[in-house]
Formats: structure tokens, sequence, C-alpha cells
């Protein structure tokens, strides 16, 4: 459907707890072909200090393209790739010629890996994995199966590679990190052509984890997406003024996602009475999700709102599911933002520490390809969440929204993301 693109959506790591003993052909005759399984964990990472940060542009937009994308420089020599920078989930892979079983379209030829093969008794490989899940009779390698609410999946063998990386101090480094060899993947209902996903989630495997281990970076994620489309990703934490941020812990209840923890939804400054709102903040996902229920309140209370409004729902639209058009074509937001209230999110009620998270039209509305105004939120229990809810990257644009592994605090401020920041001091979100 026209524009519904989406997201790499987590909906389980998935990992193999076994291997074959027979080998088809694969590349360099040394990967055994796992079949798929559904069970598996990811475990937190921490990290020792470091003063040095690395700035990634971003490219893409929530709307039309429906994605974002980093260009990562993997292998010897390196090549660029393009992967999907994604919050919810761990695991680093690209589409490989291993030989590839089943690949995507992707705009760059497949990866070919390297010859250093992830163990089974590596603890990366162990933190993929539930305790005592992954025995094996090919000590050598480590399979892994990933798959997404949208129903894409990706198959394959983790591998050590070369990454380039230019750091803020000046540094052009290439350390080697572990990555998925990805020879089997299933295309999702929001697939796009890409190379592969970068897993930037909380467990070890995650690339923040591996570079903050090897005392590269400090632990920290940042990034800034912007309205126009566009914007970056920051690892490390030198170039943040942290005055201005606003702080809430990560929840402990959900170590394997960036979740501030239960949330209360606010409409136009009030309650609506629904809290207790699992929210996870996910830069896999282009569109915002709430719970059916949620859901079904917010869509009810929208209509009602522009009950007398020159606005008439567009079911012909077909962009995403709930449209309205005007007297004449819309240009942008600011067309409409008049006849739509500010929502927000109000997380550690009952607490000292409260923090809001405001979401003002233009983080969560969409102007159409056909001139229609759209609601980017969407049912996340269509989309097998059951009662998580998604913070999506259309109610992240303008902000810088940091994930503080170290200190375990998810912070946000207004944010100038339309230039890549400079380090320390001279870093501004105006």
């Amino acid at each position: 459907m026209e524009g519904k693109s989406g997201s790499w959506l987590l909906l389980t790591m998935v990992v193999m707890g076994w291997c074959v003993t027979s080998s088809s052909a694969s590349f360099g005759d040394q990967y055994y072909r796992g079949s798929r399984k559904t069970d598996a964990t990811s475990s937190l990472g921490f990290s020792r200090a470091a003063p040095s940060s690395i700035v990634f542009p971003v490219h893409g937009n929530v709307y039309p393209t429906g994605s974002y994308n980093v260009t990562l420089n993997i292998g010897q020599p390196p090549k660029p790739y393009f992967l999907d920078p994604d919050t919810g989930s761990d695991l680093t892979w690209l589409q490989c010629d291993a030989p590839c079983v089943s690949c995507t379209q992707a705009p760059h030829p497949y990866y070919r890996p390297s010859n250093d093969l992830v163990a089974r008794k590596d603890p990366l490989c162990e933190a993929l994995h539930s305790p005592g899940s992954h025995k094996c009779d090919v000590p050598e390698q480590c399979d892994y199966e990933v798959e997404y609410a949208d129903g894409g999946s990706s198959l394959g063998v983790l591998v050590r590679d070369s990454f380039s990386l230019n750091f803020t101090s000046g540094l052009q480094l290439r350390p080697k990190l572990a990555l998925g060899c990805g020879y089997d993947q299933l295309p999702g209902s929001s697939s796009h052509p890409i190379d592969g996903v970068l897993g930037l989630g909380r467990g070890k495997t995650s690339i923040i984890s591996q570079l903050s281990s090897q005392g590269l970076v400090r632990n920290v994620i940042g990034h800034c997406l912007s309205g126009r489309g566009g914007g970056y990703f920051v690892f490390g934490d030198d170039i943040h003024d942290y005055s201005r941020i606003v702080w809430t812990p990560m929840s402990l209840d959900y170590s394997k996602h960036y979740s501030p923890g239960p949330a209360e939804l606010m409409v136009d400054g009030k309650s609506t009475g629904f809290g207790n709102l699992h929210m996870v903040f996910d830069s896999g996902s282009s569109y915002t999700y709430l719970s059916s229920q949620v859901y079904q309140f917010l869509t009810s209370w929208l209509k009602r709102e522009l009950t007398g409004k020159p606005l008439k729902e567009a079911p012909d639209d077909g962009t995403l599911p709930l449209c309205w058009k005007g007297r004449k074509p819309f240009k942008s937001i600011r067309d409409v933002k008049k006849y739509f209230k500010p929502l927000a999110l109000r997380f550690g009620s009952g607490r000292k520490d409260t923090a809001q998270y405001e979401l003002p039209p233009e983080a969560y509305l969409i102007v159409s390809s056909k001139g229609n105004v759209c609601l980017g939120i969407l049912n996340g229990t269509e989309v097998r969440l059951q009662d998580n809810n998604i913070i999506g990257d259309i109610s992240m644009q303008d902000k810088m929204v940091i994930y503080d592994n170290e200190k375990q605090m998810i912070g946000w401020a207004p944010g100038n993301c339309d230039h890549l920041p400079k380090p320390r001091s001279s870093f501004s979100f105006w």
C-alpha cells in the first residue's frame, strides 16, 4: 500500500539453539546451514569510558521513503553498505553472499564474509542464546536468526570483520566487530531495499556495546532526525550538551529495550486515563504504535475534535489507515496544525522526577502525496506488538534523543537536526 512503509520492529531475538552436521555449498566451504527455530534472549552490556565519538550522517525520511539509513564501510578492503539504524534490536547483519540462499533487493553487492568466524563459546554468541539452549556439534561457528514484527527475518552465522570508523578526535580506526552474515532473508510487509540492519540495542552484541567494550567510545547513543529528512546518529558522549536535556531512568523491568517504563497518555495537556503504557524508543520504526485500546481511544477522540472543522476523512487515500482531506490539497503540516491538539507522554507519574515527552502535531501527522493529512500513529496490536507501544521515527523528529547506557538514562531535547554536530562545547541543539 502506498506509503505504508515501516520498520525493522524487533518482535523477538530468535537465535538457533542447535547446529546441523551436514554442509551445503557455502563461501569458503566453512559455514554449516541451520534451519529456522524460535527461541532466544539478549543481555545487557556495560563497558569502560572513552573520550571520543563517531558521527554518522543519516539519509531518508519518515514519508515518503519510509526509512532511514547510515553508511558503514565494512570489510577488507572496506566497502560501503546502507544499514537501517535500529535501537530496537541488538544484532547488526548484512545480506551475505555465503552464498545467499534467499536475499532481498539491496543497494550494493552482497557482503562477502571474512574467514573469521565467531565460535559457539564466544561470549557474544552466548549472549544471543538462552542459557543452555545452544548445543552444537560445530563449535567453530555461531548461528543466529532474528525476526521482526513486520514478518521479516534474517538467518545466518556470526563473523568478525573490520569496520572503518572516523572519530571526532581525528582518529581513523578499523576495529574488528562481530556481525551477522545473513544468507537467508525473508522480506517483511514493510520491506525496503537495504543492505542490512545496524543493531543499536542494549545487548552485548550491539555495535555500541562492542565498541565500548574495546574502550573506543562510551556506551552512549544519540540521534537527531530532521523533519525535513536526514539527520545524524552519534556514538559516544563528547558532543552532547547534557545541561538542557530532560532525563528519565531506563526501566529495569524492560532491560532488553530502551524503555523509560510506564507512561501516561496526555491530550491537550489533560490525562486520558490511559496510564501504565509500556513505551519503547525504536528508531527502526517509521511510525508510532499504540496498543489497540489506546489507539481506538485516540482515533475516536481525533474524529470528535475534527467535527465541524473543514476536514473530512479520506478513506480512498490508502497511504495510512486514517487520513483527512481539506478543501484543497495540503502542502505541509503547517496548513493543518491549528486543527490538531498536542499530545504528550508522561513518564514517572507519582515520582518527583516526572518527565514529559511532547508530541506536537508534527510528531504524529504526515502530509501524503495526495495532499491529505494522515495519522502516523498505528495500531500496534495488529502487528503483533500486543500491549507494547512504540515511539517511532515520526515522533522523534527534530529532537536529540540520547540513550546513555553508562548511566542507564534516556534523555531528549529540541534539536537542530539539519546540521552535523561539533565536538564538546561548540555543539548546540539550537
